[in-house]
């Protein structure tokens, strides 16, 4: 048996948290929950997560900017960083994406579509595209 897929979701809102958490468990993925990006980056030192959710709008260091970070370390850069957002302006996507983002799901996420979202930007980080779902 494979192990299972690790997804680090960075979110400061309990709720969200909780949600996000609860849907990808269903699916199958184990998870780890960090509600700042300097928690994300202890989660880092300890655990090389499949994919990262990232929310932009954090306390302290944005997502944008903890994403930057990352790509900027060889030991995280090739870690796929997905910006899980509020923000649905054409021009915030186009700033997730030039931070270093793989693509951007929109909040409130769907639980429907949701793990399926998350499968496919797993299955397509090796092609080295970006993919938006909202």
């Amino acid at each position: 048996m494979s192990a299972r897929q690790l997804i680090l979701i960075v979110e400061d809102n309990e709720a969200n948290q909780l949600l996000t958490r609860s849907v990808l468990e269903l699916e199958g993925y184990a998870v780890e929950v960090a509600g700042s990006a300097n928690e994300a980056f202890e989660v880092l030192r300890e655990r090389t997560p499949d994919l990262i959710l990232m929310d932009i709008q954090l306390p302290g260091e944005d997502g944008l900017a903890a994403t930057k970070r990352l790509k900027a370390y060889p030991a995280t850069a090739t870690i796929p960083v997905v910006a899980l957002t509020a923000h649905a302006m054409a021009g915030d996507r186009e700033h997730a994406l030039a931070a270093g983002c793989a693509g951007y799901i929109s909040k409130p996420i769907d639980t429907r579509t949701f793990g399926m979202a998350v499968k496919e930007f797993l299955r397509m980080v090796d092609r080295d595209r970006p993919v938006l779902a909202s």
